[in-house]
């Protein structure tokens, strides 16, 4: 399919063209085509031309790799953890915060920023997604070169989820007082299309369920859409701003032919001025981080269970597995794949079911990111029981509300080891 001109207009500019080169640069790049399918990875773009290229094929959104490689193109499916530490050469953290409103977003976005001034930093950047939100990011020159004697490059999933998960308990109470400012809890309900009791707890307001502030942007081999990309849903363009533009930008702005290439995105300091945020992240991980697992993570439920049939799988399992999904795939993949573990299925059951499922969403996820995150969970030394009910973000937040009688129950293997318990007992009658 033929891009828009205005599109090709776009990626025909000199200046569009550079920046993107400079976005690009020691990252593994995705092409994304008008439907939302994702050209082949790895790839790379080094020159003017290889963008032209890729825009007359299709191609109309960029993503790049948090990671940076030493050389992206020797990147593949199911890589051994040590073959991508020695890749890496560095990587930088994107905040990506999921707001379903613009001017929540544009409110978060400031008291994040206003949380990052707190340790210390200056020198982070901000970009429009454009869509309805926007990223922060901090570039890998923030960071001090090593971590409890251990080199920065090595510590991408630990210390990049350690400072979301941080941030998450920093930013709550700041960001519930500036969303009560936009608005009353009953307006912010509207807003965002959900009951107050969906965005409440027994403390009142809780931002953390209008707002997600996703750990997974930490994950191996997790894309971003690069700075000076259009976005394929709207058309319009991811481009950087300053904090200062922030409260008065308008999405119009970000319209291909109004873009200026003048304000980079990852700014590199001349100091590590991310040490303070990785000290106080990696203490209070050290401090929660029992806590954290106690809600993912149960030892041992795999083995008790011997290939469930689906005739004993709870609704909510059964309804996410008939796919349709455009949001929450990835959360969605999570839980499956914890669940059908959980439920005794081997893993070529586990994979052929999950394929299925694939098919059925619009868009697909990409089929090396099953791969990655299938061979992730292979790796586990201990079996992980999907998201308990009570968490919103793996359940009413991607559209699916457990029913009453789930929620007797603490998570989808809880339900399914009791139903199988009671049937035992009616056999043995």
């Amino acid at each position: 399919m033929l891009v828009p001109p205005s599109v090709a207009r776009y990626y025909w500019r000199k200046d569009v063209q550079k920046a993107l080169l400079e976005a690009a640069k020691d990252r593994e790049i995705a092409g994304e085509y008008y439907h939302g399918q994702f050209d082949k990875r790895p790839n790379i773009i080094e020159y003017p031309n290889d963008i032209i290229e890729m825009v007359k094929k299709g191609i109309i959104g960029f993503h790049g790799s948090v990671e940076r490689w030493s050389n992206p193109m020797r990147l593949e499916s199911g890589l051994p953890l040590e073959d991508l530490d020695g890749l890496r050469s560095g990587w930088d953290l994107i905040i990506d915060p999921d707001c379903p409103d613009f001017e929540i977003a544009k409110v978060t976005t400031k008291v994040i920023a206003d949380a990052l001034k707190d340790h210390g930093m200056k020198e982070f950047g901000l970009k429009y997604t454009g869509g309805k939100s926007f990223h922060i990011g901090i570039s890998f020159e923030s960071f001090p070169k090593k971590v409890n004697s251990k080199s920065i490059e090595l510590l991408y999933q630990d210390v990049g989820k350690g400072i979301l998960e941080y941030l998450k308990g920093y930013v709550k109470s700041d960001l519930r007082e500036a969303l009560l400012v936009l608005g009353s809890p009953k307006s912010l309900s509207e807003m965002v299309k959900k009951p107050i009791s969906e965005i409440s707890d027994k403390d009142g307001l809780n931002p953390l369920k209008i707002v997600e502030i996703d750990s997974m942007v930490a994950s191996s081999r997790h894309m971003f859409r690069l700075p000076f990309s259009i976005n394929v849903k709207s058309l319009l363009v991811s481009v950087p701003l300053e904090m200062k533009d922030l409260a008065g930008f308008k999405k119009e702005d970000a319209r291909p032919w109004k873009v200026r290439t003048d304000t980079p995105f990852l700014r590199k300091p001349k100091i590590p001025e991310a040490s303070m945020l990785i000290v106080e992240a990696m203490d209070w991980l050290e401090k929660n981080k029992k806590t954290a697992l106690r809600d993912l993570q149960q030892k041992g439920e795999r083995a008790k269970l011997k290939e469930v049939p689906k005739s004993y799988f709870p609704p909510t399992i059964l309804k996410m597995l008939d796919g349709g999904l455009a949001d929450g795939r990835k959360r969605t993949l999570f839980v499956l794949i914890n669940f059908l573990g959980s439920a005794g299925w081997d893993w070529e059951k586990i994979v052929a079911e999950i394929a299925e499922w694939n098919k059925r969403n619009r868009p697909p996820l990409a089929d090396n990111y099953i791969r990655t995150q299938v061979r992730w969970h292979q790796r586990l030394k201990e079996s992980l029981t999907p998201p308990n009910y009570d968490n919103p973000v793996f359940y009413k937040n991607v559209g699916i509300t457990p029913t009453e009688e789930e929620m007797r129950f603490k998570n989808p293997v809880n339900y399914v080891s009791v139903r199988l318990k009671a049937r035992k007992r009616m056999s043995e009658k």
